[in-house]
């Protein structure tokens, strides 16, 4: 039988079935890579670098606020030890990589953003009480994988952790400069994990997880309580679950208050977000030309995104006509027509991780129609209304309520609701939700919806309070198919949303600089065209 023949029973040839069968698949993805494997080159590669800096940098300004951050976590569990993973890389293609972002309840515990971290995990020890870090129950240890020496071959080998591929990482020592917070090597993560775990009651310690971030640190933890269970066989894993989830509502619910610190990474992703919509409005001629012009408002924004931050916030909806009446439109592919709205939805992630989110309804052609003007300035109104009813002390919930009597009125004197505004706001009816289904306010800081595993009874039934930052977005969408309106009104999509900040005196609008009045954006726009 030639080399060319294919294998018995494989359809391959047997020189591609024995290569087939002895190449390991995890191998294979290195098939295109021809780096020289002589010990001449490993030598050669290894030799003639500057030095690395070895100074350190000074304490990041955030240091203090997360390490009061940590404490609060500390005195909810004492005696119990606390691990917080930043998560590995996600793979977004074969061997490439979405750009890295840690997971947010590890950002607001270390303080740490865009810095590469992968793989790192904050580790909260228990300690004798009151001494721990700031007199707390915990010692804080960060693991994490340093920069290779220059004279290692994973320096331009590894190309998902090598400075040759990847850039610099920190060291250790520059971290714990940065953070103020003890590092270790990532080599010594698993003893710290699981090192006496056990049931309390026999003297082990409890661990709790934040889960569904680092799948082998979820097996790791599971095999180490099953491991030192008395009764293996008997063990109900959802007694652990419920004990990890309480940590993740604990760090939820802390972030719901933002620290100064915060408030200030939050003004500037604002201002970024700001400049982001003006090089939309510069970029309308060109949408207005391109078949899919939606996507040249969309690349406008995130230019500036990018300029100005680390990233987006979340996928800008850029929605024109009907899409702007489709809540969460990301596609952005269809074009942009004169004599309609334009519905974005956007925001900029500063380097921080903190985002803003802004969305503001433009006419394509600069003017506003009389019937897109009536329904702009009903939701302008619902907007202000609900600013006004945001005060210390009143309940969450009771914001989305000012809005919906707004509009609920409107669209009765419009002689759209099928009833009365006061039995369409009624338990029993919500007729006008067809017309604005989502809440008119989230919580807003290191996610675009903070906070999300906080309680109901502290989130929607939750009184405002000083250092809450939320949104303000009520909307009208009559959508193009909609027979229960009037014609003049289908296709017609609105939303006004701002970033708003709570302190003692009352609400503060973030977003404020951006126009929002009919009139504001029409003079902005010819301004800015």
């Amino acid at each position: 039988m030639s080399v060319s023949d294919p294998a018995p029973g494989t359809g391959l040839p047997t020189s591609e079935q024995q290569h087939t069968t002895e190449q390991p698949l995890t191998e294979r993805v290195n098939n295109r890579s021809q780096r020289p494997t002589s010990e001449a080159f490993k030598a050669f590669m290894a030799s003639q670098w500057a030095p690395a800096d070895s100074s350190l940098p000074p304490r990041d300004s955030v240091a203090d606020y997360a390490a009061r951050r940590r404490r609060a976590i500390s005195d909810r569990f004492p005696g119990e030890r606390l691990v917080l993973p930043a998560g590995p890389p996600k793979v977004r293609s074969n061997d490439t990589d979405y750009r890295f972002r840690p997971h947010s309840a590890f950002a607001h515990l270390t303080g740490l953003g865009v810095d590469h971290e992968p793989d790192a995990v904050l580790i909260l020890e228990p300690v004798d009480e009151g001494t721990g870090d700031d007199g707390g129950h915990h010692a804080a240890t960060l693991y994490f994988r340093p920069l290779a020496g220059r004279d290692t071959e994973q320096f331009y080998a590894d190309a998902r952790t090598g400075e040759f591929w990847v850039g610099a990482r920190p060291t250790l020592a520059e971290l714990e400069a940065r953070l103020g917070i003890p590092t270790a090597h990532l080599d010594g993560l698993e003893a710290a994990v699981t090192k006496g775990v056990g049931a309390p009651e026999i003297g082990g310690i409890s661990v709790r997880l934040v889960r569904k971030v680092d799948e082998n640190l979820d097996a790791l933890v599971d095999t180490a309580r099953y491991n030192t269970a008395q009764d293996p066989e008997s063990l109900d894993l959802s007694v652990y679950d419920a004990l990890d989830d309480q940590l993740a509502e604990a760090l939820s619910e802390l972030r719901l208050l933002k620290d100064e610190w915060e408030a200030g990474q939050l003004r500037e992703a604002v201002a970024a977000t700001a400049a982001g919509f003006e090089e939309i409005v510069r970029a309308l001629p060109r949408a207005l030309a391109h078949r899919r012009g939606e996507r040249v408002v969309e690349t406008a924004f995130f230019a500036k995104a990018r300029e100005e931050g680390n990233d987006l916030g979340y996928d800008t909806i850029a929605a024109s006509g009907n899409n702007a009446t489709v809540l969460h439109w990301i596609r952005n592919n269809g074009p942009v027509r004169a004599g309609e709205l334009l519905l974005v939805d956007a925001g900029v992630e500063a380097e921080s991780l903190y985002t803003a989110d802004v969305t503001r309804t433009l006419p394509v052609n600069g003017r506003f129609s009389e019937v897109q003007r009536r329904v702009y300035e009903a939701v302008l109104d619902a907007a202000d209304t609900a600013f006004a009813a945001a005060r210390p002390g009143v309940r969450f919930r009771e914001v989305h309520a000012a809005a919906m009597e707004v509009l609920a009125a409107r669209l009765e004197d419009w002689g759209i609701l099928p009833v009365s505004a006061a039995e369409a706001l009624s338990d029993a009816g919500q007729q006008h939700r067809r017309w604005m289904p989502h809440g008119t306010s989230h919580h807003l800081g290191l996610d675009v919806h903070d906070c999300a595993q906080a309680r109901r009874e502290l989130y929607l039934d939750g009184e405002l309070a000083p250092g809450m930052v939320f949104t303000i977005e009520p909307g009208l969408y009559f959508k193009a198919e909609d027979l229960a309106i009037p014609e003049e009104y289908r296709g017609i999509g609105v939303r006004i949303e701002d970033d708003i900040l709570m302190t003692a005196e009352g609400p503060v609008n973030l977003s404020a600089a951006l126009p929002r009045t009919p009139d504001d954006v029409e003079a902005w726009m010819a301004r800015l065209g």
